[in-house]
This record gives structure tokens, C-alpha cells and sequence, in this order.
């Protein structure tokens, strides 16, 4: 049987991957004023050893005003750098796995209540709730309070958080920052023109649009070590009419990969709520390869992506050079396990957890190190396998 697709490895500047599955950043919302709480030792604790090559830390706001909800993770003072560090140092020693994080701010979708409470926008005057920043000051809803558009200043002030996260991802030894340029969040809205419409140097053409979305860029690659990867996630879609397009999404890439982008991170929606999304499986794949058709760097699919043979397909076809995934493994955290069973791969597991594969499959793991295509099982006398 041929070598999968799926699980041949690949390098991405610093980052050696060991198979093509990536864990794409899914925000938890159980932070404490943007500090990681025991919550996050167990969400990522268990997607570090699910034979995944590369685990995305959730949407990490660079500013307080930044968060999605007042439950988000932050990166943007020593508190929220200290709880990050010590959950990373806690999944570390018991993972090998590639561990990075996405920065991002939420602009005008920030201040909201968390999912299960209705998601909702908050009012600046809650108590959970504050004043929301945008390119334009337009709202997300019609109804809702209105964002403050961003005047220079502001923007300096984004941009420099962006380079301080960086920093801190740097310190706190991730090994990889991916810039969060989708789903309608800050700079999705600087991109998009149902979201900006600036008259100055930021609005109005392509090029304006994707002055401050490169700027943010620009900085954090000075500011997070030249060794290790910067990666972009995009939207390439808005689904609306007159919005943000994969035409534009294409001139963007390029323009992140003429300055240095190791990877792009392909979605799409987001940014209005009139989108209309025609979902089902790989429904975001055809986005995916025709930046991969654009550009020389790697490129992540994900959307709907749920059977080892879809994933292998993907990639065995040049549709993109990995698939993420989200939903998917919060299900299944053992999907890359079942995933190298179905298609004759070998990948790492932990020691701890070797006994529970059968017979059959025994040949896919092994004790130290990748395995070999016959790895030998004995038992020894306190009943564990060597």
C-alpha cells in the first residue's frame, strides 16, 4: 500500500511536521479576565496527544478590548503571558507535538456574552460589556451598539499590541504565531468594503483595504523570531454580494507571501450576518486550492472535513498541503489514531495509552519515538508494554 498523503511529513520553515493534520484554534471561552484557567490544561492537554502534527492555541485577543467575549484568552500582559506559559509548559511534557497560537482581535464582534449565555453583543455599560473599535462605525447588527472608528492612533496602538503578543508567544517558546485575518473579526473588516468604508489611506480601494491588515503583519513578523513561522488564516469568502472575495483573497495572499507569510489558513464568512453559506463536506476546499494555485506556500484547508478518506483526498490531490480541524476532533480527539488505522499510516502515541489499541492496530504505534512497520509487543511481569 502506497504512503498516505495524509501522513507524510512536511516542513514549514521551523516547524517539522510529522503528518498533514492540523488543530485549527477553537475558542473555549472559560478564560479568566484573558488568563487560561485548568480548563485549558485538559482542552489542550488531550488535543496534544491526539497524533496530530500541529495544535493551534484558540483566538488569543492582544488587547483587552480585543476579546470575543468576556471569556477569552488574551496574550497582552505578564498575567495572561504567565497563565499561558504555564499551561504550554504543562502540555509540553507530555506532547511533542507543534504548538502555536493565533493572535487576533475581535473589533467591531468583540464585547459579546459567551455562546451558551446567547452570545449576544454587551453594551459598554455592563459590567462585561465595553466600547467596541472598528475601520468604519458600522455595526455588526443593525441595532447593536455602534463600533468607534479607529483613527490612526488606534490603529498604531493594534499594530503594537500585535508585535507585543508576538513577543510573548516568543518568550513563552511557541512555536509558531498565526495572524487572525478571518471570520469577521478586525483586520477581516479592514479587508472587507461592507465593513470599511474609510476615505482615507485605509479605504476605499483593494490596496488601501489591505494597508493595515499588512502593516499588522509586517510588525509581527520583525517581532517574533526570524527562525520560527508566521502563518495568516483568511476568510475568502464573505457570502455576500459586494463583499470580500476569493479575487481579493488571492491578490492578499500574494501580497503576505511576497512578504514572508510561511503558510496560509484557509476559511471563509464571518464578517455579515446577511452571508449565506451553502455547507456541506469540503464546502471551503475549492478556496483553498486556488490560493494554493496563487502562492508557493503551504495552504490549510478546513471546513467540514470529517473521514480520513476526505482528508486524504485533499491533500493526495493537491486541493491543499494540510486540512484542519475542529469540530471534528473536539468529537473525536483520537480522529488521527483512527484516521492512520484506516489508511495503513504510522504515527506516535503516548506510552500511557498504547495498551488500548487492539491487536489489529498495534502496528500503527509505538513506545519511543515513530514507529516502525513491526514494532514488537512483550508484556512484562506489572503488566505494561514495552
Amino acid at each position: 500500500m502506497a504512503h498516505p498523503a495524509l501522513f507524510k511529513p512536511l516542513r514549514v520553515r521551523n516547524l517539522e511536521l510529522a503528518n498533514r493534520i492540523v488543530i485549527a484554534p477553537m475558542c473555549q471561552y472559560s478564560a479568566e479576565d484573558g488568563r487560561m484557567t485548568d480548563w485549558h490544561h485538559i482542552h489542550l492537554g488531550q488535543l496534544a496527544m491526539s497524533g496530530a502534527a500541529l495544535l493551534t492555541i484558540e483566538a488569543s485577543a492582544v488587547l483587552p478590548e480585543g476579546r470575543i467575549t468576556w471569556g477569552d484568552v488574551g496574550l497582552y500582559d505578564d498575567a495572561t503571558e504567565e497563565a499561558m506559559r504555564v499551561t504550554l509548559e504543562s502540555v509540553r511534557r507530555w506532547s511533542d507535538a507543534v504548538v502555536g497560537i493565533q493572535l487576533g482581535h475581535a473589533g467591531r464582534k468583540a464585547s459579546t456574552e459567551v455562546p451558551w449565555a446567547g452570545g449576544h453583543q454587551i453594551a459598554p455599560d455592563d459590567a462585561h460589556g465595553w466600547q467596541t473599535v472598528a475601520p468604519s462605525a458600522i455595526p455588526f447588527d443593525p441595532g447593536t451598539h455602534a463600533p468607534v472608528a479607529l483613527d490612526r492612533d488606534g490603529m498604531v496602538r493594534i499594530r503594537d499590541a500585535f508585535a507585543a503578543a508576538a513577543k510573548r508567544a516568543a518568550r513563552i517558546g511557541l512555536d509558531f504565531v498565526q495572524i487572525h485575518a478571518a471570520h469577521g473579526y478586525l483586520l477581516h473588516q479592514f479587508l472587507s468594503p461592507l465593513s470599511n468604508q474609510r476615505t482615507d489611506e485605509y479605504g476605499g480601494s483593494l490596496e488601501n483595504r489591505m494597508r493595515f491588515p499588512l502593516e499588522v503583519f509586517d510588525a509581527v513578523r520583525a517581532a517574533f523570531p526570524a527562525d520560527r513561522a508566521v502563518t495568516v488564516r483568511v476568510s475568502a469568502t464573505d457570502w455576500v454580494e459586494s463583499g470580500w472575495d476569493l479575487e481579493q483573497t488571492l491578490a492578499f495572499s500574494k501580497a503576505l507571501e511576497a512578504r514572508g507569510v510561511d503558510a496560509i489558513h484557509v476559511s471563509t464568512g464571518g464578517l455579515h450576518p446577511a452571508q449565506k453559506i451553502p455547507v456541506g463536506p469540503s464546502y471551503q476546499v475549492p478556496f483553498a486550492r486556488a490560493v494554493k494555485q496563487a502562492v508557493s506556500v503551504p495552504v490549510v484547508a478546513v471546513g467540514l472535513i470529517t473521514s480520513p478518506e476526505q482528508a486524504e483526498a485533499i491533500v493526495a490531490t493537491g486541493d491543499a498541503d494540510l486540512i484542519a480541524l475542529a469540530r471534528t476532533v473536539l468529537y473525536d480527539p483520537r480522529w488521527p489514531w483512527h484516521a492512520a488505522a484506516e489508511l495503513g499510516a504510522t504515527l506516535r502515541a503516548p506510552k500511557q495509552y498504547l495498551r488500548s489499541q487492539p491487536s489489529k492496530h498495534r502496528h500503527l504505534f509505538g513506545v519511543d519515538g515513530p514507529v516502525g512497520p513491526t514494532p514488537t509487543w512483550v508484556r512484562d511481569d506489572d503488566g505494561a508494554y514495552r
